[in-house]
């Protein structure tokens, strides 16, 4: 959250929508113009203000405090954990997970082979797909064709 939960833009508009309004009755009929520049400022002023709270208030309830967006991107480095032991006050990378990282590496291996066979066995389907549409407007032409002549054939009977 920002300043004042993000209604800055609120305040400093609702800021100048009551300064105008108190300014209004001190320049009313001072000048012509004036009395028209206020009569449209003061209410459009008042109605940002109303949209801008609007507008905040819908932005915070869609996203509230804590979710994702709001959340800063990880450090790249694993987390640093104090080796306890010695005393020494150095830094290490976190215990001995290799195996388990090693078990996780692995069946990611798997599973990413998997997909690329998968991947791969789709387009082999979509190709033949493709072959097959072809050869079926092939087939429609063909089609269209005979009923041509079947209509032009039925036409010279006619006559």
């Amino acid at each position: 959250m920002g300043y004042l939960k993000n209604h800055l833009a609120t305040l400093v508009m609702g800021v100048f929508a009551a300064v105008l309004t108190g300014l209004w009755p001190y320049f009313n009929g001072f000048a012509p113009v004036l009395d028209f520049v206020f009569l449209m400022a003061v209410p459009i002023s008042w109605f940002l203000v109303v949209i801008l709270w609007l507008a905040q208030v819908s932005t915070n309830y869609m996203h509230p405090p804590g979710s994702s967006h709001d959340r800063h991107p990880t450090e790249p480095n694993p987390p640093m954990v104090h080796l306890a032991g010695e005393g020494t006050g150095q830094e290490g990378p976190p215990p001995d997970d290799s195996e388990e990282l090693l078990a996780a590496r692995a069946q990611l291996s798997r599973e990413l082979e998997d997909l690329r066979q998968s991947v791969k066995m789709k387009d082999g389907e979509i190709d033949g797909l493709k072959r097959q549409i072809a050869a079926l407007e092939t087939q429609v032409q063909i089609e269209s064709i005979r009923t041509e002549l079947a209509n032009l054939r039925s036409a010279a009977s006619r006559d």
